[in-house]
């Protein structure tokens, strides 16, 4: 099953994705408020409500109000390897607040003063479908509502003018995710994730080369923090991230990231114009 959040008249809906056209689930104005009620999939699988053609489709994020977002750092092999480092015992752990969060086609937001050093970092996301606390990993898929397509853009001169990296990744207005959730039924790891800078693929790699998957990440996360309905995990991205060569994003570029059988974002860097002095 896919879910989505549209926008529409002014307002926004949860939908069920049925080939070209969205079923809204009502009275449900977003995945995140939908995911809150325990019976959400069947709440979902036997909504019959309006019916909207997915050609014209505003989505927003597809889980807009989360209670936190947590990023995992340094997750795939090869770009560990590609750091110089040493494969990891736990997973590195920082946050992203959901102001950062955008829709699947939406603008990437630069202010002018954070332009120098925009860099891409496509991401599988996973979305809690419980309320989770000190899970097994064995258990941890009843926990996994389902999986979208995120990527962590970040501002790397923030990023390191200290040695805590949140400064950084949440920026608001610059983490794109969706375009839908899709339930684990539909989905597994080992599918590839690519993102590419207009038109042309900087990241390549399957999702079966993360070393922490995503029921070690719920593991371990949840017995730090409570996890609820909606929260979301970003799982960490793989080699060439465009830093290390000195390359990074600049206004009017296409950043797309795709994920075989979760969807495609593509997302354009806005830079605003310099505020006038005086």
């Amino acid at each position: 099953m896919k879910l989505a959040t549209l926008r529409l008249n002014g307002s926004t809906a949860a939908a069920r994705i049925d080939g070209g056209s969205a079923v809204l689930i009502e009275p449900y104005s977003s995945v995140s408020e939908l995911l809150r009620n325990p019976n959400w999939q069947r709440i979902a699988a036997e909504a019959a409500g309006a019916v909207t053609d997915l050609a014209d489709a505003d989505y927003a994020p597809v889980v807009p109000h989360p209670t936190k977002i947590v990023c995992v750092g340094l997750n795939y092999a090869n770009h560990i390897e590609e750091m110089g480092r040493e494969l990891p015992r736990y997973p590195t752990l920082f946050a992203k607040f959901p102001e950062a969060l955008i829709g699947a086609y939406d603008d990437i937001h630069v202010p002018a003063y954070a332009d120098q050093q925009v860099d891409w970092e496509g991401e599988l996301a996973v979305v809690v479908g419980k309320k989770a606390r000190t899970v097994q990993a064995s258990d941890a898929g009843e926990y996994i509502a389902g999986f979208a397509v995120a990527n962590d853009v970040t501002m790397r001169d923030y990023q390191y003018r200290t040695q805590q990296w949140l400064q950084g990744k949440t920026f608001e207005g610059t983490c794109p995710i969706g375009p839908t959730l899709v339930t684990p039924d539909e989905f597994s790891l080992g599918a590839t994730l690519n993102t590419l800078v207009d038109g042309a693929t900087v990241q390549s790699d399957s999702t079966g080369d993360l070393v922490f998957t995503p029921a070690r990440l719920i593991e371990y996360i949840s017995h730090i923090v409570t996890l609820q309905a909606g929260d979301v995990i970003l799982t960490g991205t793989p080699g060439g991230v465009g830093h290390p060569t000195g390359t990074h994003l600049s206004d009017g570029q296409t950043l797309t990231t795709e994920i075989n059988g979760l969807g495609t974002l593509r997302n354009t860097v806005r830079v605003a114009a310099p505020v006038p002095v005086g």
